[in-house]
C-alpha cells in the first residue's frame, strides 16, 4: 500500500513539474515576442530547443505612415550616418536643409558644431569653413547660383544673414536694417524704432534677389537683399507686416522660391501663402488641416512638402504633408514610426538618392524641442 501511494505521488509530481516547465517556456516566448515588437525585424532569436509553433509566427510588418503613393518608413541606417562627434549638439538643431540640384549635396547647420554638407547618398557628413559665425544657429538656408557661381545664404536669427561660398568662405554679412533701406514705410518705421529686433527665420533666392523672412518679431515682414560689386546689402523691396489681411503674416517662418513665385509658410495662421516676386499676394493653399502650424515648404516630385510644428490632437508627433498645391494627398506622422525623441518638427526636405540609374525619394526631417535628425524612406 505504501509503495503504491509513493509511486502515485511521484507520478503526479513529475507531471506537475513537466507542465510547469512547459508553461514557463511558453510564458518566456510570449515575453520575448513582446519585447522585440519594435526592434529590428532582422535580429535573430536563438533557441536551444527544436522548432516550435511560435517560431513559425510571421515577423511584424514594417512600421509605415502616410497614404496613397506617399507612404514612408524610418531609414535607421541613414539616420545613423549623423556624425558621431556632433551628437552632443543634436538637441540644439533648429534649422533646415537645402541642396545643390546639380550635385545632390545637401546643406544644413548644427548650432555649436557648424555648417555641414551631406553627400548625395546621405551617408557622409562634412563641416564647411572655419569661421566661428558658422557655429551660430542657422535657422534657414538656401543654395543658389548667382552670375554663374554657387553660393549659400543663411539666416541666423537675432544676429545676421550671411552669404558664403560652398567652401565656407563668407562673402557678405548683412546686419539688422536701420530703417532707411526700404520702399515700405511699415518696415522702415519698425527698424528705426529702438525697440525693434532682428528676427530673421529663413532665406531663399529668385532671379538675382535674396528674400528673407522676418517672422520672429512684431515686424513680421519679407525683405530683400541684392548684390552690387560683389557685396550684398538690403534692397528696396519689402512687404507684409503682422495682421490677418491678405499679404500680411502671423509669423512668416519659412520662405521658398518656386516657379517664379515666393511661397511663405505663415506659421501661426497655418498657411502657405503665394506671392509674385514683387510681393503681390496671389493665393493661399487650400486643404491644409486646421490648427497646423506650418513651418516650412519645399518642392520635389511634382509635390510640395510641408511640416507642422507640433502634433494635432492625438497624433504622436507633428505631421508632414504632401500637397499638390491644390489638395492634400498624404499625411505622414513620424511619431508612428517609433523614432526616439522626435515630436516637434522644424523642417522637412525631400531628396532623391540616385543609384544604378534608379531614384529613391527620402525625407530629411529636422526636429525641434530636444532636437532630432531623421531620414524617412518612401516605400515603393
Amino acid at each position: 500500500m505504501f509503495k503504491k501511494t509513493t509511486l502515485a505521488v511521484l507520478s503526479i509530481a513529475s507531471s506537475l513539474g513537466l507542465s510547469s516547465t512547459l508553461l514557463a517556456q511558453n510564458n518566456q516566448h510570449s515575453q520575448d515576442h513582446t519585447h522585440h515588437t519594435h526592434e529590428n525585424n532582422d535580429m535573430a532569436h536563438h533557441h536551444e530547443h527544436g522548432p516550435m509553433a511560435s517560431d513559425e509566427m510571421p515577423k511584424q510588418a514594417k512600421l509605415v505612415t502616410g497614404q496613397g503613393d506617399y507612404i514612408f518608413s524610418w531609414d535607421q541606417e541613414l539616420t545613423a550616418a549623423f556624425p558621431e562627434d556632433a551628437h552632443e549638439f543634436e538637441p540644439g538643431m533648429h534649422g533646415g536643409f537645402n541642396e545643390d540640384p546639380e550635385t545632390g549635396i545637401v546643406y544644413t547647420g548644427i548650432p555649436g558644431y557648424g555648417l555641414c554638407s551631406i553627400s548625395q547618398d546621405l551617408t557622409k557628413w562634412s563641416t564647411l569653413g572655419t569661421d566661428q559665425r558658422l557655429k551660430d544657429n542657422i535657422h534657414g538656408i538656401v543654395f543658389f547660383v548667382h552670375k554663374g557661381k554657387k553660393y549659400l545664404a543663411v539666416a541666423q536669427e537675432g544676429k545676421r544673414v550671411l552669404v558664403l561660398t560652398l567652401d565656407g568662405n563668407i562673402v557678405s554679412e548683412i546686419s539688422k536694417p536701420t530703417g532707411t533701406e526700404f520702399k515700405f514705410a511699415p518696415a522702415n518705421e519698425f527698424f528705426a524704432s529702438k525697440d525693434s529686433n532682428f528676427g530673421v527665420t529663413d532665406v531663399t533666392y529668385l532671379n538675382g534677389t535674396l528674400y528673407v523672412a522676418h517672422g520672429y518679431s512684431k515686424g513680421d515682414f519679407v525683405m530683400t537683399i541684392k548684390e552690387k560689386g560683389g557685396e550684398w546689402s538690403w534692397a528696396k523691396l519689402a512687404w507684409g507686416g503682422k495682421g490677418d489681411n491678405p499679404g500680411q503674416f502671423q509669423t512668416a517662418h519659412g520662405i521658398y522660391a518656386h516657379e517664379k513665385h515666393i511661397l511663405v509658410a505663415n506659421r501661426a495662421a497655418g498657411q502657405v501663402v503665394k506671392f509674385t516676386k514683387k510681393g503681390k499676394f496671389v493665393e493661399i493653399f487650400n486643404d491644409i488641416p486646421e490648427s497646423s502650424l506650418i513651418c516650412n515648404v519645399s518642392y520635389k516630385d511634382e509635390h510640395y512638402f510641408l511640416n507642422a510644428l507640433q502634433a494635432i490632437g492625438e497624433q504622436k508627433s507633428a505631421p508632414l504633408y504632401v500637397h499638390t498645391g491644390e489638395k492634400l494627398v498624404s499625411t505622414v506622422i513620424p511619431g508612428d514610426l517609433d523614432i526616439p525623441v522626435l515630436t516637434n518638427i522644424h523642417q522637412v526636405w525631400p531628396h532623391f538618392v540616385t543609384k544604378n540609374g534608379s531614384k529613391q525619394l527620402y525625407l530629411l526631417v529636422h526636429g525641434w524641442n530636444k532636437g532630432k535628425f531623421a531620414v524617412l524612406k518612401m516605400e515603393k
